[in-house]
């Protein structure tokens, strides 16, 4: 079977790497072996250590998805614009895609999935999400008999490694993002694709789309990144009993999907706060099956060319049976319940006078806006006096009304921080 790859970067080159190395065995689970026999890429003087010969090489990725001597295409070139228009060339020409890029497929999924069925081929996406962790699958396939409620996951490994340093080392938000950036975690200069949460949104689309039968694109996720996050509001996280992560969370709520990307508040027994470091996790809840943990290598040039290849074996068998895939249901529609209609706990830091009253003061704005303290306490005194609340179950558009007014309330300073607290009985 002939593969055409769009791409040779960081996955492309762990796909190479790994059928080199077991194509044998790759061969026998497939019922045929697999030879890549074009490489779309720019820079065709580049020396990228592989065993390929220079002739598999070009840089006319439109003519690997137009080759007659090309089954299937695999897209790990990244991006939209012409990683789309390449995707679709490949399935009008009905030509299988396997594709490892999670923005296209979070922005243009429903329409790629359809052109899909249309063309009768496999469109496949392991990749796309966590890496290493069969997520996609399971979701697609092994739960389709069963109801999923929620889904919550670590789901971007630069943004758990810098909270588990702070975590564990008291270390500040700009050094250890340094760090990460210097390790090769984080991008230079600028990281925000990671740090502003829009990596896990993307993912979050893309499983929630899956979870929930229903269409849903990356504009429809609330973000927030992690980019505020402070070593007070670790340390307050540890006293309490929690470890904050940036999380995505998709969950049904009166029918409709709510989906949501940012730091929380998580409670340390949870399965999720003792990811830590570079991994990844996705924590699944259904009706049936109950609650099921996704854990492992959320990225890296092997762990994803694996995920890769092991949806290529997939589409082979469906190839040499001459069918496709399990077909993926959006019988749904894609109702997004606003994050100003959904309810949780919050945990509220603010830069206060050290006098009488403000407190009250205080307290008197929170019952205002219909928000209920549920804990609250001063750390600091004088210049440094600062309120620490958590604050009840209470709906998002109320504490965004509460934030505002506090602004204005006497002695109140300025709101330091709001991170949303995971609790039971959530939406």
């Amino acid at each position: 079977m002939r593969i055409g790859m769009l791409g040779c970067g960081t996955v492309g080159s762990g796909v190479v790497t790994i059928l080199a190395r077991s194509g044998d065995d790759i061969a026998a689970r497939a019922g045929v072996r697999l030879e890549i026999v074009r490489v779309a890429v720019r820079d065709l003087a580049r020396d990228r250590g592989l065993p390929l010969s220079a002739d598999v090489f070009t840089d006319r990725p439109e003519d690997v998805v137009a080759a007659d001597d090309v089954d299937l295409v695999i897209e790990v070139m990244g991006g939209r614009g012409r990683a789309g228009d390449l995707v679709r060339s490949a399935l009008a020409n009905r030509k299988p895609v396997v594709t490892a890029n999670k923005q296209l497929i979070a922005h243009e999924g429903p329409e790629l999935r359809a052109l899909a069925a249309e063309a009768g081929v496999d469109l496949m996406y392991e990749a796309a999400v966590a890496g290493a962790i069969p997520i996609i699958r399971p979701l697609k396939e092994s739960l389709a008999g069963d109801r999923i409620r929620r889904v919550i996951g670590i789901l971007n490994g630069t943004t758990n490694y810098i909270l588990t340093r702070m975590t564990e080392e008291g270390a500040s938000y700009d050094d250890v993002l340094a760090e990460a950036q210097e390790l090769g975690y984080a991008e230079k200069p600028d990281p925000s694709a990671d740090t502003g949460g829009h990596d896990a949104a993307a993912k979050t689309a893309i499983l929630a789309s899956l979870a929930f039968d229903s269409a849903v694109t990356d504009p429809d996720v609330f973000r927030e990144g992690i980019e505020r996050v402070t070593a007070t509001d670790i340390a307050v996280a540890r006293r309490l009993g929690y470890v904050v992560k940036l999380v995505g969370i998709a969950s049904e709520v009166d029918g409709a999907v709510a989906v949501r990307v940012h730091p929380t508040f998580l409670p340390e027994t949870h399965p999720l706060a003792s990811v830590r470091l570079a991994f990844n996790a996705v924590y699944v809840e259904a009706d049936g099956a109950g609650e099921l943990m996704f854990y492992g290598p959320g990225a890296g040039s092997e762990p994803t060319g694996s995920a890769v290849l092991g949806d290529v074996v997939d589409v082979v068998r469906n190839l040499l049976q001459t069918v496709r895939g399990p077909l993926e249901s959006t019988h749904r529609a894609a109702t997004v319940r606003p994050m100003e209609d959904l309810t949780t706990q919050y945990y509220v830091l603010l830069d206060v006078e050290d006098r009488s009253g403000v407190l009250a003061a205080v307290a008197a704005t929170f019952g205002q806006h219909d928000v209920s303290i549920a804990q609250v306490w001063q750390e600091g005194v004088g210049d440094h006096a600062q309120l620490v609340l958590i604050t009840h179950r209470a709906r998002e558009s109320n504490l965004r009304s509460t934030v505002e007014a506090l602004a204005a309330t006497g002695g109140v300073r300025s709101v330091a921080n709001v991170l949303r607290v995971e609790s039971e009985g959530r939406s």
